[in-house]
């Protein structure tokens, strides 16, 4: 392992990061969150999924193969 590249022992390695790794890391989070911000918008557009099928049969025994 190169002495320079970040590990999972430290946060404090986030600091040493520089250029294009940092840009990479920001992006990720970045994407994260509008992906998060999508979701969310999305069930407060569309509301809650209340189309769901009642069943009025109650399972009783199911059999093993």
């Amino acid at each position: 392992m190169k002495d320079n590249e970040p590990t999972l022992n430290s946060i404090e390695d986030y600091n040493t990061l520089k250029g294009e790794k940092k840009r990479i890391v920001w992006t990720v989070i970045i994407a994260g969150l509008l992906i998060g911000a999508l979701i969310v918008g999305a069930r407060y557009y569309y509301g809650d999924a209340n189309d769901s099928i009642q069943v009025e049969d109650s399972i009783g025994k199911v059999p093993l193969k």
